[in-house]
């Protein structure tokens, strides 16, 4: 069979044969009712999917004004090759995060020991200084996990606040709470406290009664004075006399305390809250 020029227009355009084996092609006779032909450089992908699938297909297709399942299938690739490399530069961070973790849990763990077990015997302006080793510790990998999620640090909240000006019942309640996969903020003073909470919303506050700049009688009443925190339980944690602090339960609306030295196992209770 000779070819005609519209066979071999056909050719030249899509590298496709008009004829194969004497017999007009399939291919040709869709081109000569004008409908798309691919080009040689394009190749025909097939892939197996199960019902399930080809339905959420579907679906996200009519959602999202796609025409079709293979534009979705293109469309999809083309954006996995272009936000891989950002993948795998987030996957090295990872790795190097969690490098620079370990080195900081053992600050931290260092200062803990240091803290917890030489309190008594260590000079105050030295206790001060270990502390301020471990907050940095606790601010950096703070940092580190914001630039991991893509957040700003503005925008962290956490679940329970602890409000308490000594150096050893801040560690030990932090502690014992973030083994329980709760995300902690500790602040030394009530004021502070106060200002915090205008852009947090905790779930559970832990308040000393004695603080260095105000009662935290007092900053129990204003909290339980906002609508914003009216629900948000309030547990004293204190070494005043338990009469006093039952006492003024009722006028400062909070919900509980605990007395020190605490009996760590009675915070269990606080679970539910999170």
């Amino acid at each position: 069979m000779n070819k005609t020029d519209e066979m071999i227009k056909y050719e030249k355009e899509t590298g496709k044969q008009a004829i194969w084996r004497g017999v007009v092609t399939k291919d040709f006779k869709k081109f000569q009712k004008g409908e798309k032909i691919y080009h040689k450089e394009k190749e025909r992908i097939n892939i197996l999917i199960s019902e399930e699938t080809k339905q959420r297909w579907l679906q996200f297709i009519n959602e999202n004004e796609i025409t079709t399942i293979s534009k979705l299938i293109r469309e999809s690739v083309d954006s996995y090759i272009d936000i891989k490399p950002k993948l795998l530069r987030i996957q090295r961070f990872e790795e190097s995060f969690h490098n620079l973790k370990e080195k900081l849990s053992s600050i931290k763990g260092f200062s803990q020991i240091l803290i917890g077990d030489y309190k008594n015997e260590l000079n105050w302006d030295v206790l001060l200084k270990i502390k301020e080793i471990y907050d940095q510790s606790l601010n950096l990998e703070k940092i580190l996990y914001n630039i991991l999620n893509d957040k700003k640090d503005t925008d962290l909240e956490c679940d329970l606040l602890i409000v308490d000006d000594d150096v050893s019942t801040i560690i030990l309640l932090s502690d014992f709470f973030r083994r329980k996969g709760i995300i902690c903020k500790e602040i030394s003073n009530g004021l502070e406290a106060l200002e915090f909470l205008k852009n947090s919303n905790p779930k559970l506050v832990l308040l000393d009664i004695l603080l260095p700049d105000t009662s935290g009688y007092e900053i129990c009443k204003t909290i339980k004075s906002d609508k914003k925190f009216r629900d948000v339980p309030i547990f004293y944690i204190t070494a005043v006399p338990e009469s006093e602090v039952k006492e003024k339960m009722k006028d400062t609306k909070a919900d509980g305390y605990y007395l020190k030295p605490f009996d760590m196992s009675k915070f269990n209770e606080l679970l539910n809250y999170f």
